[in-house]
């Protein structure tokens, strides 16, 4: 892997690849409506929705940028890249919390795809840098904000 180089699920790079669409065809389109729109009000150095709609085109421009850059720097995992025996990218995990038994399931990908509200952290979190690499029944210590948690690796699955 390269230093640039950005691993991605199929559902991720999808993911990206679509946002990317609906980024350059719908919504460049409705903020310049909203700065055409804007500037038909008038006067535009006090015009407070002007200053808004140029902000968000800005966020939007930046957006777009940063997922090309992405998409351009993005690697396929494949699925003979995916461990079965040892926690890869790919992967989805099972942990147990040993101290309150709490099962926790999750599936471990690239930061660029990571999210925690569908299960998918990103390899670089702290959970996931404690547990790659690591078969099942192994046993880590995870340090969090909210202090130390430890895990056991229940199981693994392509």
């Amino acid at each position: 892997m390269t230093k640039n180089e950005i691993i991605l699920t199929r559902e991720g790079l999808q993911q990206l690849e679509e946002e990317l669409e609906h980024l350059k065809t719908v919504r460049r389109r409705e903020v310049a409506e909203r700065i055409k729109q804007a500037i038909d009000f008038g006067d535009i150095s006090e015009n407070s929705e002007y200053e808004d709609a140029k902000n968000e085109q800005a966020f939007i421009e930046g957006r777009i940028m940063s997922l090309e850059k992405t998409l351009r720097n993005a690697r396929l995992i494949e699925d003979d890249d995916i461990l079965a025996d040892r926690v890869s990218l790919g992967c989805t995990v099972r942990l147990q919390e040993t101290n309150s038994g709490k099962e926790l399931s999750f599936t471990i990908v690239s930061s660029a795809e990571s999210d925690p509200k569908k299960s998918k952290i990103s390899d670089q979190s702290p959970v996931g840098k404690a547990i790659m690499g690591q078969p099942v029944d192994t046993e880590v210590e995870v340090k969090v904000p909210s202090g130390t948690r430890n895990y056991k690796i229940i199981s693994i699955e392509k």
